[in-house]
């Protein structure tokens, strides 16, 4: 940073941890959460909010992290992909729905679609295909189609997709 440059200390909650930091004022919360709590799960794809790779939960709420401040999570909980599996290491159930169900290829976008089917889940426990549809309209997948993604989703919440929808 160069001299002169706004600085500001913070303090967040990450994944049930307590973290605290000095950010230059634009720092963005993908770029704290990656470079200086090194919790690299969380991806930058395109910079401009449309991609969602980078989604993470802010107090509770869905959020892409390439637009928002790491200013603006002073004093929030933030919960991020590596938080989503138990301390174990046991994966959560949409983390295994999206192993068992291939729910991905190269993975890029899959911790940005797995903290939103969580987001999905928790409003809404057994959404149908075309709920889960318009739920990931914000996040983009280059590879796998989204179909297993969609059926991860669905196994993750206890439901299985109809066999016309799986064709």
């Amino acid at each position: 940073m160069r001299k002169g440059e706004l600085h500001m200390k913070l303090t967040m909650k990450v994944n049930g941890r307590e973290v605290t930091g000095e950010v230059e004022g634009r720092t963005l919360l993908v770029d704290f959460l990656r470079s200086d709590l090194r919790l690299t799960g969380t991806h930058v794809g395109c910079d401009t909010s449309q991609c969602g790779a980078c989604t993470v939960h802010v107090n509770g709420e869905l959020v892409k992290s390439c637009t928002m401040f790491a200013a603006e999570a002073d004093g929030a909980e933030v919960a991020t992909i590596e938080g989503a599996a138990a301390e174990d290491g046991t994966l959560s159930a949409i983390q295994q729905a999206f192993q068992d169900h291939h729910g991905l290829q190269c993975g890029y976008c899959t911790p940005g679609m797995v903290m939103t089917a969580a987001s999905l889940l928790k409003e809404n426990p057994k959404p149908t295909e075309h709920e889960v549809r318009q739920y990931l309209e914000g996040n983009i997948c280059r590879c796998t189609g989204y179909h297993n993604i969609v059926k991860a989703i669905m196994a993750a919440s206890g439901q299985e997709m109809p066999a016309m929808a799986a064709e």
